[in-house]
């Protein structure tokens, strides 16, 4: 499972690549050493602000800290 605390891609200045894993869900890599079948559905269906709403938090929380993500950038990433 990826881990969240100290996560860089949640904590990098730009929000993109949590609000892509938002919008279009992620797969886990599975290994001989890690066999891990986790997995997260996308929430494309989501309306930007409730997306940019949990970016933000997930970016936040477990000892992160990261800018926000706007409603706006998700909009964009929509595209």
């Amino acid at each position: 499972d990826p881990r969240l605390p100290g996560n860089a891609n949640l904590q990098s200045a730009n929000p993109a690549s949590a609000i892509r894993i938002v919008l279009d869900g992620a797969e886990t890599m599975t290994t001989k050493r890690a066999p891990n079948t986790g997995s997260m559905p996308p929430y494309a269906k989501w309306p930007d602000q409730d997306v940019a709403d949990v970016v933000t938090y997930i970016r936040n929380a477990w000892g992160n800290a990261a800018p926000a993500a706007t409603a706006d950038e998700v909009a964009k990433l929509r595209k």
